[in-house]
């Protein structure tokens, strides 16, 4: 017997509530592979046991009578790495999901009736996986599209903000005659003007383009599609 349950994955589980505590602890501890090793209530003797014990998985409630299980998930993130933090809250909101989500955790259950399948939800989060209930992960959809609109935004401003240089038209020949390979003499016979003229369109791309050197403007003449290297 002792060895089985060595063999096991140890739990610390932190709830304020006794009878859901006692209830997630015999579930728990049915499942095969896994064994509460410390049942707390408070977020103190949480921390204590986090210490003393170092769990495999950290199982917390966010709503602690003496603080917030956020400051836990932290404090075992820092303790150890490696350690796996699910939340199982009531509390399903955005603001509290994307804290424990930033402060380390990895998976989100609601307490939103059957809890039976925890010791499954466990070994998914051992496994690699995260553990979350469709509510959450409608938050997390949320909030990745708000990222994404943001940044949109961002780089949209910023290209308004820091418009491509305007090339004239006989610069943008210069331009493509440079990253062909041509050397000035070729360019200005090919395009009908003087070298001088071709050394005085340079010098106004070099500016435009706010580079020193041929590879420096055919590069981010490339990068801004102001030329196609393959015309």
């Amino acid at each position: 017997m002792g060895s089985q349950k060595n063999s096991r994955k140890t739990v610390l589980l932190v709830e304020d509530d006794e009878n859901t505590r006692l209830r997630l602890t015999q579930i728990i501890n049915c499942h095969a592979q896994l064994l509460v090793s410390s049942a707390c209530s408070t977020l103190k003797d949480g921390l204590l046991a986090l210490s003393a014990l170092r769990p495999d998985v950290l199982v917390t409630d966010l709503g602690l009578p003496d603080g917030t299980g956020i400051g836990l998930i932290r404090a075992a993130r820092l303790a150890d790495e490696t350690i796996e933090i699910m939340v199982i809250s009531v509390f399903g909101d955005e603001r509290n999901v994307l804290m424990a989500i930033e402060a380390g955790a990895s998976g989100y259950l609601l307490k939103d009736g059957d809890t039976d399948y925890i010791g499954d939800a466990i070994m998914r989060l051992l496994a690699g996986e995260s553990p979350i209930s469709a509510a959450i992960a409608r938050h997390l959809l949320k909030r990745f599209r708000t990222d994404h609109a943001k940044r949109e935004s961002i780089s949209a401003s910023e290209d308004q903000d820091n418009p491509s240089p305007r090339l004239t038209h006989r610069e943008t020949d210069v331009l493509r005659c440079m990253a062909k390979g041509y050397t000035y003499n070729e360019a200005a016979e090919l395009l009908g003007m003087s070298i001088h003229t071709v050394t005085s369109h340079v010098k106004k791309i070099y500016r435009k383009l706010e580079v020193n050197s041929r590879s420096e403007a055919v590069y981010e003449a490339v990068q801004q599609g102001l030329v196609n290297i393959r015309l």
